[in-house]
């Protein structure tokens, strides 16, 4: 049978849900909680949170099985902490399934690596395709179903076909001053009648614009978190801000309180059309749990 190729991040949130997904489909639980834990570990020890006692080499040549496709690789990458240390993470591991041998590969931007057709299919953050390539328009953008609708096929061929549900939303936050200084409830609707300075990761500046809607930003002017602050004490300061808010404990910590929940930032599967063919669309089938409607046909 067939191998089918699937671009993956190397590390964090989206390549594990990515493995859970596919371990809950092909029986591989064994599998996926070890590369899970593994750069868990790897990420501790990068942090400073952990201690190990071979080098960096030796953990990698103990982790890596290069003569068994079935047990993952690893390989090593920079990390942009101080010293730049290298840091172990994902690079390739194939997992058999009904529909032949699915291979995860780790790219540093999988979804870029679809839209160069590397890929049919890859997963990235729904975050990076709304940075990249959704047309901006007056009205916002609400959901992940939403997604394709705002991409210009001349710019792509890269389509969403279904979230993974590792959801963590972007949140309007402010303090109490400014929320009480309009009397409304904080909404998108709020953001409309407000005028003054928002705060918000720099990166995030065309994903904010999306999902605000650009007839929401009259008035607005962005501002940027001081490099090293916590982005929920500059959005206090501010008074009003986006964050990618997990639990909202340390938004509270600043005073801050959680507005509406403006976009869901999620790994989302997806395909290249134009690269395509039945194994593809069979392969994609495994990655959308039974109660899901992919957002199209793949």
């Amino acid at each position: 049978m067939t191998t089918t190729r699937v671009a993956v991040p190397r590390k964090g949130r989206p390549l594990e849900a990515v493995l859970e997904r596919l371990a809950s489909r092909t029986g591989t639980a064994e599998l996926a909680d070890d590369i899970i834990s593994t750069l868990r570990y790897e990420k501790a020890i990068t942090k400073g949170n952990q201690r190990a006692d071979d080098d960096v080499y030796h953990r990698l040549a103990e982790y890596s099985t290069l003569s068994d496709p079935r047990r993952p690789e690893y390989t090593l990458l920079r990390d942009d902490r101080d010293g730049m240390p290298r840091r172990v993470v994902f690079d390739s591991v194939t997992v058999p399934t009904d529909h032949g041998d699915v291979q995860l590969i780790g790219r540093e931007e999988p979804f870029r690596a679809l839209r160069t057709h590397e890929f049919a299919l890859g997963f990235d953050s729904a975050d990076l395709v709304l940075e990249e390539v959704v047309q901006l328009r007056d009205d916002p953008l609400a959901s992940i179903g939403e997604i394709n609708d705002r991409i210009d096929p001349l710019d792509t061929d890269v389509r969403v076909v279904t979230g993974l549900g590792d959801t963590v939303y972007h949140t309007l936050l402010a303090i109490p001053d400014v929320i009480d200084a309009q009397d409304r409830a904080l909404n998108r609707e709020f953001v409309t009648e407000y005028e003054g300075e928002l705060c918000i990761s720099p990166r995030y500046e065309r994903l904010v614009e999306a999902v605000l809607g650009t007839a929401a930003l009259d008035g607005i002017t962005f501002t940027y978190p001081d490099n090293g602050d916590e982005e929920e004490a500059d959005i206090a300061e501010t008074g009003i801000g986006v964050y990618l808010t997990v639990t909202g404990s340390t938004a509270r910590d600043h005073d801050l309180e959680l507005g509406e929940r403006l976009f869901p930032s999620e790994t989302v599967l997806l395909e290249n059309a134009s690269e395509g063919d039945d194994t593809t669309r069979r392969v994609a089938d495994l990655f959308t749990a039974p109660e899901e409607t992919a957002l199209q046909s793949v």
